[in-house]
């Protein structure tokens, strides 16, 4: 490996982070699940949960729209929701799914510094139920329009910034962020991978 592609891993492995992540349940459209992994690699969260307990396992995303993202993300797919959540208590001290509830709290009066996992439910009816029963939570972004309504990609990404705001504020991203043991796993695992660089893209 040459210094320079050791350099751009490394770089980017110093920033990830393993206190926030991303649950997605039920979701049809690869494409959108792509595009949320595409804001999941530019802000620095390493996991991603798809859950799919309604429809089959997903066995390819939509390439264009994650640009080759998936490839540095660790993706964890379940079709068990209790199996899901317990593994997602392991690597967070509270869960909250986006829902429009009379008890959901406003994105930006959240504390996203902590250990935190983010639910985002289906295209057409959102979060299940029986998710909501096991989550801590609901949480909504304020909006004033009259559809009231984000594509779910549009709406991980602005959580997700706002995640950002807040570590970047509490200087999260100025130390490490990942255990060493998982930064030796995941510096394996990319240095044997092909680091794909914007020009790369543009190709």
């Amino acid at each position: 490996m040459t210094p320079e592609r050791e350099e751009r891993i490394t770089s980017v492995l110093d920033k990830r982070q393993e206190n926030i992540t991303i649950v997605l349940e039920n979701v049809f459209d690869p494409h959108n699940i792509s595009a949320v992994m595409r804001t999941c690699d530019a802000v620095g969260v390493q996991d991603l949960y798809v859950l799919n307990t309604r429809i089959p396992r997903h066995k390819k995303w939509g390439a264009k729209s994650s640009s080759s993202a998936a490839q540095w993300l660790t993706i964890h797919q379940y079709s068990d929701a209790a199996e899901c959540l317990a593994d997602l208590r392991k690597r967070a001290d509270r869960i909250f799914a986006t829902h429009l509830s009379s008890d959901a709290v406003s994105l930006y009066e959240m504390d996203l510094t902590g250990r935190i996992a983010l639910i985002f439910g289906n295209e057409h009816s959102g979060v299940s139920d029986e998710i909501r029963a096991l989550a801590d939570g609901n949480f909504i972004i304020p909006q004033v329009g009259i559809i009231k309504s984000l594509n779910i990609s549009v709406a991980c990404a602005v959580t997700l910034y706002e995640a950002f705001r807040q570590k970047v504020a509490g200087g999260q991203y100025d130390r490490p962020g990942l255990s060493p043991a998982r930064y030796d796993q995941l510096l394996k695992e990319w240095s044997r991978g092909q680091l794909v660089t914007p020009q790369d893209q543009a190709k």
